[in-house]
C-alpha cells in the first residue's frame, strides 16, 4: 500500500508518527480479506497483531453455556481491535468473525510495541482507546443483564444506529444482521427477538423486511430503552 493509502487507512495512528516512525510501520502493514462468517482469531489463540477494520463488519463474541454464543461488540470501519489481550500478556478472550466480507489491516504487535515505547502520543492513543472500550463494556453489562427484552432489543436497534448509521432513507439500519446476531447481541433467545420485532412492528415503532429493519418511532424506542 502508498503512504496514502495507509494514513487513510489507519489516521488516528498514523498521525502521532514522526517520518521514521511512519516508514517503520509502512513496512511492517498488510492487509488480508475475509469471507462472510470466516474466523478471524478464535479464544484461546495467542495473540499476535493489531488489527483495524477497512470495511465490512466484524463482531466479536464469546461462547457461553450450552453453546450460546454473546456479541460483544461489533467493530465499525477504522475502528481497531484485538490488540488488548496482548498488552494483557493473555490470550484471546473472545473470537472475532466476519459478518460479512471484510478487509482488515494486520500489524505484528512488537511493533505496535516498539513505536510505543518510542512515542508518549502512541502510548496516551492506546490508553485513551482502551479507557473508551471500557466504559462501552460496561454500560452494555448493565443494559444487558438489568433491562427486560423490550428495554434490550430497543437498546441493541439503538446501539447499531449509533454505530452504523441509517440508510438514505434516514430510517433503516445500514446494518442487517440474522435473528440469531441479534439475539446474540440482545442477550435474547431468538424466540424472543423474533416475538419482541414483531411486537415493535405490530406498535408501528419500527418496520421489518427480511433482515432490514427501519425505524419509525426511535423516540419510543428510547423511552422503552430507558424503562427497560
Amino acid at each position: 500500500m502508498t503512504e496514502a493509502e495507509i494514513t487513510d487507512s489507519i489516521p488516528d495512528l498514523w498521525q502521532p508518527l514522526t517520518p521514521e516512525q511512519r516508514d517503520f510501520l509502512a513496512k511492517n502493514f498488510t492487509v488480508q480479506n475475509y469471507k462472510r462468517n470466516e474466523i478471524i482469531y478464535c479464544e484461546g489463540e495467542i495473540p499476535t497483531h493489531f488489527m483495524c477494520l477497512l470495511n465490512g463488519k466484524v463482531k466479536i463474541y464469546k461462547d457461553g453455556i450450552g453453546g450460546r454464543s454473546q456479541i460483544i461488540r461489533i467493530i465499525q470501519n477504522k475502528e481497531f481491535f484485538a490488540y488488548r489481550a496482548y498488552f494483557a500478556e493473555e490470550p484471546y478472550v473472545t473470537t472475532a468473525a466476519a459478518c460479512e466480507p471484510c478487509t482488515v489491516c494486520l500489524i505484528p504487535m512488537p511493533t505496535i510495541l516498539q513505536l510505543i515505547k518510542e512515542n508518549s502520543q502512541l502510548a496516551m492513543f492506546f490508553i485513551r482507546q482502551l479507557s473508551k472500550d471500557l466504559g462501552i463494556s460496561d454500560r452494555r453489562t448493565v443494559n444487558l443483564t438489568q433491562k427486560h427484552v423490550r428495554g434490550r432489543l430497543a437498546e441493541s436497534l439503538l446501539f447499531l444506529k449509533e454505530r452504523y448509521g441509517l440508510e438514505e432513507d434516514q430510517a433503516t439500519l445500514s446494518i442487517y444482521l440474522s435473528r440469531e446476531d441479534l439475539a446474540s447481541l440482545s442477550n435474547m433467545t431468538s424466540s424472543n427477538v423474533i416475538r419482541t420485532l414483531s411486537n415493535f412492528a405490530a406498535e408501528k415503532l419500527i418496520a421489518i423486511d427480511g433482515r432490514k429493519i427501519k425505524l419509525i418511532e426511535e423516540e419510543k424506542l428510547k423511552k422503552i430503552s430507558k424503562i427497560g
